[in-house]
């Protein structure tokens, strides 16, 4: 064999393993449920006119039955960048980096622990905006900063414990 034959083959193996390793990490990063626009002015943006979802008082007795101590339980998703610095639906500018959290029926201003299942981290959060949670079993939507704290920004999604601390006031309901 010669050199150059040799010289064929090695870069051959080279270009191969960059290529494989690169396809793995393509394919294989999972993607992470908010933009990773992390940039920490939040009055930067715009601000949006959200009409506020309605408050527990407005929903039917079944889905505004959850009170204080209650334990729920179920999947958490996150968000940020792109909402940072708008309105809530409370009407607060929302700060990706607070311990805020999106719920569907929970009243404003209410406080929830947060407990990631799979490391025990934990975090309180309190209630100060609304969305529909459309994933199926998913109960919170965190803020970026809460979710980092849980050390669930990567994967996008944990499975929670929840517990109803105290609940808000309808305070910001507009």
């Amino acid at each position: 064999m010669n050199l150059k034959t040799s010289l064929k083959i090695w870069i051959t193996a080279v270009a191969s393993s960059v290529a494989l390793a690169a396809g793995m990490v393509t394919f294989s990063t999972v993607a992470v449920h908010a933009d990773a626009r992390l940039s920490r002015p939040a009055d930067t943006l715009p601000p949006t006119s959200l009409v506020a979802s309605p408050t527990p008082g407005d929903l039917a007795p079944e889905q505004a039955s959850v009170k204080q101590g209650d334990r729920l339980h179920g999947l958490a998703s996150w968000y940020g960048g792109v909402f940072n610095g708008r309105k809530t639906a409370s009407g607060e500018r929302f700060d990706m980096h607070a311990m805020t959290a999106c719920h569907p029926t929970l009243p404003f201003g209410s406080l929830v622990r947060v407990v990631n299942k799979a490391n025990k981290r934990a975090v309180v959060v309190r209630i100060t905006d609304r969305g529909d949670l459309v994933d199926e079993g998913r109960i919170i939507d965190l803020s970026y900063g809460a979710a980092q704290k849980l050390a669930m920004t990567r994967i996008g999604l944990a499975k929670v414990d929840l517990v109803v601390l105290s609940l808000g006031g309808e305070r910001g309901k507009r």
